[in-house]
C-alpha cells in the first residue's frame, strides 16, 4: 500500500517537475571545468573530497559577501528570513517579550522542519546551541553571534545530509563560510531607521588581514546596536483590542487580559461567580469592563523588537609549518546585551484573600452575596510597574588544527572548544506571590485598592529574578581524503574521518522559579551532558566521464540513547556541458537535545480548548474557546531520536552563456517527532487528576476549572514534506549598463504533520496552505551595473495561507500574501570609497492582518519593521 501511494505521488511530482522545468527557470553555482587538473581543488558544502568543481550531486545555493550586502540586511537572521526555503520555526528577536524563552536569539528552520532539524555550522564544523532553547524546548544555534562583516559566502545545502554531518542536518546544512583573504584594512559605518518609529540601527565594522610566503591573519570587529520597536509604535498593533481597531470587521477579536487593574473579584469556592472590580476609590474603568470580568490592554508596553547591543570580534590565522603542513587557528567571541519589555505581570486566581481580611472589599456590605466570603482574583500587577528583562550574553569559539598532504592525500584534525554563558534578569515589574500573599493576609498590601498601599507593601512584593545559562561543546575531530583507485573515467576519491564531541547545557532559573513563586512569566530549568562518537566515509566514483556517484555513511554513538547509521547515494551526471542532472537518497536522524531530555517542570501558557469541560457544562467560563491555560512540561529521559528519509532530484541547464537554470523536487519523511501536544492531553486525559488539576465546581457534573496540566516531550507524530526548488540566472548587457536577473522560488507540493488520536489512528495537524505554513515563497532581484554605479531592487513574496484553525470561522478571509521591496544604490567613483544608500520594505507594506493574536499580524511569518532607510560608507586601504 505505502509502495503504491510513493508510486502514484511520485508521478504526480515527477510531471510537476517536468512541467515547472519547462515554465521556470533557477539560479545555481553551475561551473564546468575543462580540465580539472589545472583547478584548484577544494571541499564543497555537502562533501569531504575535495574536488575541482563547485558543482555536487547535492543541491546548493550559495550567497556571497556582496549579495549580502546589497539585501540591505543587518544579521544573518534577516537574510536567512528572506529565503524562500526558509519556512515556519524561523524566529528573529522579533516577537521576543517578557514571556519568551529565547529572549535575544535568532535562527533559521529549513523547509519548516524547525530550527533543531537545520545544522548550522561555520567552516564546516559544528556550533554549540544556545543555553535558553526557544519555545522551551527548540535547541537551536544562535546565528547572532556570527556579524555579516565577517563572512565570505553562505553556503545552503538543501537536502537531509547526516550521512555527511550526523545530528540534526535532517531538512540540510547552512555553513557559513568566515573571510581568510583579506590584504589591508576595510572600515565600513552603517546607519539606519525606520519609517514608524523604533528599531533605528547602527552598525560599525572593521576587518583586517595581512599574508606572507608563510603565514595569514584575519581580524574582524563588529559593533551593532538596534533601538526597541513596541507593539504600540505601530497602528495595527498598538492595542490588543483588535474589535476596537477594525470596527468594521465582525471577526475581529478583543484579546485584552482577563487579569485587569485594579481586576476581577471572584468566589475562591467557586471562580465561575465573579464581577469586575467597581467597589472603593480605585475601581476598573468602565471601558475595561466587558461581561463580569475587568480586562486589560496589554499591547502598548509589550516589545515586539527588543533594544539589542552586540561586540563581536573574529581572527583566522594559518601558519605554514613547512611545505607539507600547515597550522590553523580561529576565535570567535561575542558579548551581547538585550532588553525586552511586557506588560505587569498578570495573575489568574493565584492569590486569595479570606473572608475576615482586614481589607476585605465587602466588609461593610453585609447584604452582599462576596459578604466575608473567602475571595480570589484576577489582577494585572501595574502597581510595581511594567515587567523588564535585561539579557546578557556572551559567546566564544576556539578551533585550533594542524593540515596537510602526503601525496595525493589531504588530511586534516582540529580541536574546538565552544562556550555560551547568557544570563537573564527580571529587573522591573516581577512579583513574587509568596510575598504577595503574605502581603494580602497580613494586610500590609491590598489588591483592590492599589492606590492606598505604601511604597514599603510594594517594595516587599516585588523581586527581581535570575537566569543563569550555558552551553558547552568539546570536540576532536580528524579526515583524510584523496584518490583511492584509478578507473577508467578518473579518480575514485575517498574521504574517512572521526569526530568525537561532548556537549553539556544548564539552564537554571533561581530558587524563586524552582519553587513556583513568580506568575505571568515563563522559565525552564533543564539541565544535561553527553558524548558521542562518530565515524564516516565517504566515496565519489566515476563511473562515466559523464557520471559520478557519491556513497557516503555515518555511524554515530551516543551516551545517552544508543547508535545509529545514516548511508547516502547521490549522484551527478553531465550529458552534455550545459546540461546535467543530479539525485540523492539519504537517511537522516535528529538526536533528541538536552533540553528535550533534561528539562524540569517549566511552566508554559499554551491556548487551549477546554473539551471535557464543555462536553459537561458548556460554555462555562469560556470553556469551549480556546484560552490561555498553565501547562507543567517536563523532560523525558526515555526520548529517542527523530529518524528521517529524504530524496532529491534536480536538473541544471546553461542554456545560453547568459541564461542559466535549475529545478530541483524535494521529498521529506519524518517519523517518531518529538514534541508534545497538550491539546491531545487535555481531550483524551482532560478528567485525569493526576494529569489535568481543576479547581472544584458547585455545578452539577461540572468537573471544574482547570488549573494546570501537565505534560512532557514524546516520540509522537510523522511530518512529510515535498516540493520544488527553483532558481535561475539571466544576465542581459546593454547600452545603460549590464544588467542580471535572478528569480528563485520554493513551492510546497505537500506538507503534512501528523498527531496521534485518542483510538490510536493519526490526524494531520498542519498540512501545505494552513497557518504558517505559506505554498509559495519567492524573491526577484534586479541588478544593474554602469560605471561607477550599481543597484539592486529585490521583491520578496510569501505567498497566502490560512487563519490559525483555533480561530477560523465561517465567513473569515485568509491570511494575504505579503509582498515587500528592497534596493540599494552603490557609488564607487571615489578611491577605494563606497557609498550606499538602500531601503527595505521600501514601500512601507504593513504585515497582512491576522486573527490569531492580538498584534494582528504572524510575528513568526511576517514582521513590524516596515520601511527600514539606511546609508552606508565604506573604505578599504
Amino acid at each position: 500500500m505505502r509502495n503504491q501511494k510513493v508510486n502514484k505521488n511520485l508521478k504526480k511530482h515527477t510531471l510537476a517537475l517536468s512541467i515547472s522545468a519547462v515554465l521556470l527557470t533557477a539560479q545555481s553555482y553551475h561551473a564546468m571545468a575543462a580540465d580539472t587538473e589545472d583547478v584548484e581543488r577544494i571541499e564543497i558544502t555537502g562533501s569531504h573530497i575535495k574536488r575541482g568543481d563547485m558543482e555536487g550531486p547535492s543541491p546548493v545555493t550559495s550567497i556571497n559577501a556582496d549579495a549580502i550586502a546589497n539585501s540591505g540586511v543587518t544579521d544573518l537572521i534577516g537574510l536567512f528570513a528572506k529565503l524562500p526555503m526558509a519556512g515556519q520555526g524561523t524566529f528573529s528577536t522579533q516577537g521576543n517579550s517578557s514571556d519568551n524563552t529565547s529572549n535575544g536569539g535568532s535562527s533559521v528552520s529549513l523547509r519548516g522542519l524547525g530550527a533543531d532539524s537545520t545544522l548550522i555550522l561555520v567552516n564546516g564544523r559544528r556550533v554549540s546551541v544556545s543555553p535558553f532553547a526557544n519555545n522551551i524546548d527548540t535547541a537551536f544555534v544562535d546565528i547572532n553571534n556570527i556579524p555579516l562583516a565577517a563572512i565570505k559566502r553562505v553556503d545552503i545545502l538543501k537536502d537531509g545530509a547526516s550521512a555527511t554531518y550526523g545530528s540534526d542536518a535532517v531538512a540540510g546544512v547552512i555553513n557559513i563560510i568566515l573571510r581568510d583573504d583579506i590584504e589591508g584594512v576595510e572600515l565600513s559605518a552603517k546607519l539606519g531607521d525606520t519609517a514608524d518609529g523604533g528599531g533605528k540601527e547602527q552598525n560599525l565594522s572593521m576587518v583586517w588581514g595581512n599574508s606572507t610566503d608563510k603565514s595569514s591573519h584575519t581580524f574582524t570587529l563588529d559593533y551593532f546596536d538596534r533601538e526597541e520597536i513596541l507593539y504600540g509604535d505601530r497602528d495595527y498593533a498598538k492595542s490588543s483590542n483588535q474589535a476596537a481597531l477594525r470596527p468594521n470587521d465582525p471577526f475581529a477579536t478583543d484579546f485584552r487580559s482577563s487579569a485587569g487593574y485594579p481586576g476581577t473579584i471572584a468566589l475562591r469556592s467557586d471562580s465561575t461567580i465573579r464581577m469586575a472590580d467597581t467597589f472603593g476609590n480605585d475601581v476598573c474603568s468602565p471601558e475595561d469592563i466587558v461581561g463580569d470580568l475587568c480586562r486589560y490592554d496589554y499591547a502598548p508596553m509589550m516589545t515586539s523588537v527588543p533594544e539589542t547591543e552586540r561586540v563581536s570580534f573574529l581572527y583566522m590565522g594559518k601558519y605554514e609549518v613547512n611545505d607539507n603542513i600547515r597550522s590553523f587557528i580561529e576565535l570567535n567571541g561575542q558579548h551581547a546585551k538585550t532588553r525586552i519589555h511586557g506588560a505587569g505581570s498578570p495573575s489568574f486566581n493565584e492569590l486569595f484573600m479570606d473572608g475576615d481580611n482586614i481589607n476585605h472589599p465587602f466588609a461593610d456590605m453585609p447584604d452582599h452575596d462576596f459578604y466575608q466570603q473567602d475571595l480570589t482574583m484576577r489582577r494585572r500587577m501595574v502597581d510595581i510597574g511594567n515587567r523588564e528583562k535585561a539579557v546578557s550574553s556572551n559567546y566564544y569559539r576556539a578551533i585550533m588544527g594542524l593540515q596537510g598532504e602526503v601525496k595525493d592525500w589531504n588530511w586534516e584534525v582540529a580541536y574546538s572548544y565552544i562556550k555560551s554563558e547568557s544570563t537573564e534578569r527580571g529587573v522591573n515589574g516581577f512579583a513574587n506571590t509568596r510575598r504577595t500573599q503574605e502581603a494580602i493576609d497580613s494586610g500590609l498590601w491590598d489588591p483592590f485598592e492599589p492606590s492606598s498601599n505604601s511604597q514599603e507593601s510594594l517594595d516587599y512584593i516585588e523581586t527581581t529574578t535570575t537566569r543563569v545559562g550555558t552551553s558547552t561543546s568539546k570536540s576532536l575531530d580528524g579526515k583524510i581524503s584523496g584518490p583511492v583507485m584509478e578507473m577508467t573515467h578518473g579518480d575514485v576519491g575517498l574521504a574517512v574521518g572521526f569526530e568525537y564531541r561532548e556537549d553539556a547545557i544548564s539552564d537554571n532559573p533561581d530558587d524563586q522559579f524552582i519553587r513556583g513563586e513568580i506568575f505571568g512569566t515563563e522559565a525552564t530549568q533543564a539541565n544535561g551532558s553527553r558524548d558521542n562518537i562518530a565515524v564516516f566515509g565517504e566515496l565519489a566514483v566515476p563511473v562515466l566521464e559523464t557520471l559520478e556517484i557519491q556513497f557516503a555513511v555515518r555511524y554515530e554513538d551516543y551516551s545517552d540513547f544508543g547508535s545509529t547509521t545514516d548511508p547516502k547515494v547521490a549522484f551527478i551526471w553531465q550529458p552534455t556541458n550545459s546540461l546535467s542532472l543530479r539525485g540523492s537518497y539519504g537517511t537522516a536522524f535528529r538526536a533528541p537535545s538536552l533540553h528535550q531530555i533534561g528539562l524540569g517542570n517549566t511552566d508554559e501558557s499554551p491556548n487551549l480548548v477546554d473539551n471535557p469541560r464543555c462536553d459537561a457544562v458548556g460554555n462555562i467560563n469560556k470553556a469551549c474557546e480556546p484560552q490561555e491555560y498553565t501547562a507543567v512540561l517536563s523532560g523525558n529521559a526515555d526520548l529517542g531520536p527523530e529518524e528521517s528519509a529524504s530524496y532529491n532530484l534536480g536538473v541544471i541547464y546553461e542554456v545560453t552563456d547568459s541564461f542559466d537554470f535549475s529545478v530541483d523536487y524535494y521529498n521529506y519523511d519524518i517519523e517518531d517527532v518529538i514534541t508534545k501536544d497538550t491539546q491531545f492531553k487535555m481531550d483524551t486525559q482532560g478528567l485525569d487528576p493526576n494529569v489535568v488539576e481543576r479547581l472544584p465546581s458547585t455545578i452539577p457534573g461540572d468537573p471544574g476549572e482547570v488549573v494546570r496540566i501537565f505534560d512532557k516531550f514524546e516520540n509522537i507524530g510523522n511530518i512529510t514534506t515535498s516540493g520544488l526548488d527553483i532558481e535561475a540566472n539571466y544576465a542581459l548587457p546593454t547600452a545603460i549598463g549590464d544588467f542580471k536577473f535572478t528569480y528563485v522560488v520554493n513551492y510546497v507540493l505537500e506538507f503534512e504533520d501528523s498527531r496521534p488520536n485518542a483510538d490510536g489512528t493519526m490526524r494531520i495537524d498542519t498540512q501545505a496552505g494552513d497557518f504558517e505554513q505559506p505554498e509559495v515563497r519567492w524573491t526577484f532581484n534586479t541588478s544593474w551595473i554602469k560605471d561607477d554605479w550599481n543597484a539592486t531592487l529585490a521583491v520578496n513574496y510569501i505567498g497566502e495561507f490560512k487563519q490559525d484553525a483555533s480561530v477560523a470561522t465561517e465567513g473569515m478571509s485568509d491570511i494575504d500574501a505579503w509582498t515587500t521591496v528592497d534596493t540599494t544604490i552603490n557609488y564607487i567613483g571615489i578611491e577605494n570609497t563606497t557609498l550606499t544608500l538602500g531601503a527595505t520594505n521600501l514601500l512601507n507594506e504593513e504585515p497582512p492582518f491576522t486573527y490569531h493574536d492580538f498584534m494582528g499580524f504572524v510575528n513568526s511569518t511576517h514582521n513590524s519593521q516596515g520601511r527600514f532607510a539606511y546609508v552606508k560608507a565604506s573604505y578599504k586601504f
